[in-house]
């Protein structure tokens, strides 16, 4: 039986990062991942190859809509389906070949097969052939991320009915997509296959997209993708696909939306399928989430859980820092983490990023708020760009100046948030943000501009 200091399930990015940063801390490390290439759901069929194909999307939308107004004449713009999914290939190929030949530097054992707790210590990984190995730890980390959420009469078939993981690799461009869910993932793959000519229908049970956002930023997010095409039905309800047609129903009215293909995306499940936690006396919660206290620990001894499979949102950035922090604390160092301040973003064009407390989450909690808000219209490089779409809104305390949070609508707003976050995490003032030097010209300025204008001193609006 193999014995190590640690032994990480899961290779997604809270999995491998955990595990290089202890062995970087001299742990003998062992990774187990099912799959035959590291990076989990975010390298291999998430993140990067989505990330990949509205990149590339972008281009052809920028071709076809705005190229002749800056004067750069065209043509016809036709799109090569299979070399764009070829080049999406080659992206996924290059990250996660990088991560394994990291795994190999820093002499991290990967153990490809599927993992199952046999005690609360010992685990058996099963590959797809060949024996099973029992391997034993001091210290295990449960990192196995999650799946799609699948409705009970929307099941999967991975041809008409279809998840994320098969929505990246569409072999044609639907004529009709119908998108069940208006959070992120839909959002940001209903927008691709827009761009590459479907006609899109987003139908989503809330009264809004985007629900963690203000109202004011979902509004004005709402109105530029109906302006790219993408039809957003809200409060509706979905009850069924039969014929080429998804059912739903909005307050007792009927609806029907016809689709060739339906992306459900309605969400991410924890995913500990097959592990055996009973075997390690390892705790789930009501919502089949694995039970931590504070420092990610399980019910188990010796045994901790983080990224998907725990409380909090399910974002690959959150992951690694869990990651990093428990490898710490293994290693008996101080690992640190601040779940308040975990970004989130929507890759769409234009971007919506938000971290902190939010406006209207503010004012629910009676808490009184200055708010500074900034528009790209106004902002020189956002002009000179054609990126004029959305503004910054920076939140907050009336009566301290301390910041509480931001939510930015427009290009690279995902980029900009990352410069709030510095600021929340030292716990800085709008003062702090609108007095910090920013290059010009550059779209951050429209984040200064937002701060002074918590103080109504913005200089480059009235």
């Amino acid at each position: 039986m193999d014995t190590y200091d640690l032994l990480v399930i899961g290779a997604g990015p809270g999995g491998y990062v955990c595990a290089f940063r202890a062995a970087q801390l001299g742990l003998k490390v062992a990774l187990v991942e099912k799959r035959a290439t590291l990076g989990g759901t975010c390298l291999n069929v998430g993140c990067i190859p989505s990330k990949a194909l509205l990149h590339a999307t972008e281009h052809v939308s920028w071709a076809r809509h705005h190229a002749a107004e800056e004067g750069i004449k065209l043509g016809a713009v036709e799109v090569d389906l299979p070399t764009l999914l070829k080049r999406k290939d080659a992206v996924v190929t290059k990250l996660v070949g990088g991560v394994a030949q990291l795994a190999k530097a820093r002499r991290i054992t990967v153990l490809t097969g599927s993992a199952a707790f046999t005690g609360p210590k010992t685990v058996r990984v099963t590959p797809t052939a060949g024996a099973a190995t029992e391997v034993t730890a001091a210290a295990i980390v449960i990192a196995t991320g999650s799946a799609p959420v699948e409705l009970p009469f929307l099941r999967f078939d991975g041809q008409t009915v279809v998840s994320s993981d098969h929505a990246i690799a569409f072999d044609r461009v639907p004529k009709q997509l119908v998108v069940v869910g208006g959070g992120a993932i839909g959002l940001e793959l209903g927008s691709v296959w827009a761009r590459l000519g479907s006609e899109v229908t987003v139908v989503e049970f809330l009264p809004k997209i985007i629900a963690n956002y203000d109202d004011d930023i979902v509004r004005n997010f709402t109105r530029l993708l109906q302006k790219q095409g993408l039809k957003i039905e809200t409060g509706a309800k979905v009850t069924g696909f039969a014929g080429g047609k998804l059912q739903a129903e909005r307050e007792g009215q009927k609806l029907e939306f016809t689709a060739d293909k339906v992306l459900v995306a309605v969400g991410r499940r924890p995913y500990t399928d097959g592990l055996g936690l009973e075997n390690a006396g390892v705790a789930l919660d009501e919502k089949k989430r694995i039970q931590v206290d504070a420092h990610l620990r399980t019910s188990a001894a010796g045994v901790w859980a983080i990224g998907d499979v725990v409380a909090g949102p399910m974002l690959a950035h959150k992951a690694e820092e869990d990651g990093v922090a428990v490898a710490e604390w293994i290693a008996g160092k101080a690992g640190h983490i601040n779940w308040d301040l975990v970004p989130g973003i929507v890759y769409t064009s234009p971007e919506v990023a938000g971290v902190g407390l939010s406006e209207d989450a503010a004012k629910a909690k009676g808490i009184a708020v200055n708010v500074g808000r900034f528009n790209f219209g106004a902002n020189g490089r956002a002009i000179a760009a054609g990126a004029t779409d959305g503004y910054v809104k920076v939140i907050a305390d009336a009566k301290t100046d301390r910041l509480l949070g931001a939510q930015i609508l427009g290009a690279n707003a995902g980029e900009l948030i990352s410069e709030i976050v510095t600021h929340l995490e030292y716990g800085g003032s709008a003062e702090d943000l609108a007095r910090t030097i920013h290059a010009h010209p550059t779209m951050s300025e429209a984040v200064k501009e937002a701060g002074l204008a918590v103080s109504k001193s913005a200089l480059h609006a009235l």
